[in-house]
């Protein structure tokens, strides 16, 4: 297939990488910041510059933006897609999205799947991208009903042949739900937590679980913050029920309840055994 990426930055410079290292179709590729075109084309990241008329060859349109950037860029374009092209974008929300474009393929003949993969870094941009970044990650997809199923099973052969472990079908709805949880919750809590002031001294008293707990307090503000108010309903009861949560620890050390505290320290290491994860 031709297949065309836009947006060549952490995600999308290493779903080029990984195209190229893995696969035989011919990728195009655009981006905003012309020295970041000529770098990849340099390294071979990609075969050519996407043009406007090169749309009209390309069999699958994968987009690497930002939200709000995704349906400016399908807006503008859209006419110049391939009759029957899949598109599927790679932004960390999905209702909006999905709303929006699905009325857009339908007008102009292109099959549209929501996606996310669920991989990443605390650095971003096109020079910390990598071929093996998504090795044993899940890409999760919102198709609609309307979706054929060779759509599907053509997005799947691609992924999984880019290294991701589980190929997630859901809805959009469902997705914005969890990734409120799994993801946006994750980084609120880490990049509070650094905020404390004992984060300033903090050298020479932190192990393994200070590293954890901060790692993804380092983040694109720009991008979060446009992820987290696109789905503030479902994140901001998150962050509501892990307050209450931690006010009931915080009650119980304070009032020097030794077994109500084991009983709740229990709770959550119980939880974590049974769920199992890494």
């Amino acid at each position: 297939m031709t297949i065309a990426l836009v947006g060549l930055g952490l995600i999308g410079g290493s779903l080029a990488k990984a195209l190229k290292a893995k696969t035989s179709h011919r990728l195009l590729g655009h981006d905003l910041d012309s020295a970041v075109l000529e770098k990849a084309g340099r390294e071979g990241s990609i075969d050519g510059r996407l043009t406007k008329a090169a749309l009209a060859d390309c069999d699958m349109l994968i987009i690497a933006l930002y939200p709000k950037a995704t349906l400016e860029y399908l807006g503008q374009n859209a006419n110049y897609l391939k009759k029957g092209a899949i598109v599927i974008d790679c932004a960390g929300v999905k209702r909006g999205i999905c709303q929006a474009v699905q009325p857009l393929a339908k007008e102009h003949g292109f099959i549209f799947v929501g996606g996310h993969p669920m991989a990443g870094t605390e650095f971003s941009g096109y020079d910390h991208s990598r071929a093996n970044l998504f090795e044993g990650a899940s890409m999760i997809v919102t198709p609609d009903e309307e979706v054929p199923h060779r759509a599907l099973a053509s997005l799947k052969e691609v992924f999984l042949s880019l290294g991701f472990g589980n190929f997630q079908v859901t809805s959009p709805d469902e997705h914005d739900k969890m990734i409120a949880f799994t993801s946006q919750l994750a980084h609120v809590v880490s990049n509070a937590y650094v905020k404390s002031p004992a984060a300033l001294r903090h050298k020479g008293f932190s192990a393994g679980s200070y590293k954890d707990m901060t790692r993804v307090a380092k983040l694109n503000e720009l991008m979060w913050s446009e992820l987290f108010l696109d789905n503030g309903d479902y994140l901001s009861h998150e962050i509501d029920c892990l307050i209450e949560r931690l006010e009931e620890y915080s009650q119980t050390i304070k009032d020097a309840k030794i077994r109500k505290l084991q009983t709740i320290l229990k709770e959550g290491s119980d939880i974590k055994i049974f769920l199992n994860d890494e």
